[in-house]
C-alpha cells in the first residue's frame, strides 16, 4: 500500500513538473510579458494622448527619429546607440512589415555601419528608447536638447509633448 502511494505521488509530481515546464516554455515563445506574438520589426500604428497617431515596434514601445539623420544614414552609433537602440531586421528578414494604420510605402531600410538593416519611416532611421520601459510611453520624446521626436503615421516629424 505504501508503494502504490509513493508511485502516485511520485507519478503526480512528475506531471505537474512537466506542466509547469510547458508553460515556462510557452511563456518564454511569447517574447513579451503582454502575450504578443508580433514581431518586434513590425512597425504598428498607436494613439498617444498629445501626440497623436505615432509609430512605434510590434510590441507598442515608441520609434523615435534622430534629428541629425537628416534623413539619411544612422548617425547614431557607440554609446548613443546602447541608449537609442536602432530598430533592425532581423536575420533572413528583407523588409520591414506594417502593421494596421502604417504607410508600406513610407517603411524602408538602411545600412548600418555593422551591416545590420535598420528600419526607416519616411526615410528616417528608426530607434526605440531605453527610458520607455512599457509600451505606450514616449518618455524620449524631445529629449537631448531636442534632437530625437516621433513620427506621426503620416512620417510626419511630431514635436508635440505627450500626456
Amino acid at each position: 500500500m505504501q508503494r502504490g502511494r509513493r508511485r502516485r505521488r511520485a507519478a503526480g509530481w512528475a506531471g505537474l513538473l512537466a506542466a509547469s515546464v510547458s508553460m515556462t516554455a510557452l511563456a518564454a515563445g511569447c517574447g513579451t510579458s503582454t502575450g504578443s506574438s508580433i514581431p518586434q520589426y513590425v512597425v504598428l500604428a498607436r494613439a498617444i494622448p498629445g501626440l497623436g497617431e505615432i509609430i512605434t515596434d510590434g510590441k507598442g514601445y515608441t520609434l523615435y527619429m534622430y534629428a541629425p539623420d537628416h534623413q539619411g544614414p544612422s548617425q547614431c552609433t557607440g554609446f548613443c546607440a546602447q541608449q537609442w537602440p536602432p530598430l533592425v531586421l532581423p536575420r533572413g528578414v528583407a523588409r520591414p512589415r506594417a502593421g494596421s494604420g502604417v504607410r508600406t510605402a513610407l517603411l524602408g531600410t538602411v545600412r548600418r555601419a555593422n551591416g545590420e538593416l535598420q528600419e526607416t519611416y519616411d526615410g528616417w532611421p528608426l530607434y526605440l528608447w531605453i527610458g520607455d520601459s512599457r509600451p505606450g510611453e514616449a518618455t524620449g520624446q524631445a529629449d537631448d536638447m531636442g534632437l530625437w521626436y516621433v513620427l506621426s503615421v503620416t512620417g510626419a516629424v511630431d514635436k508635440g509633448t505627450p500626456r
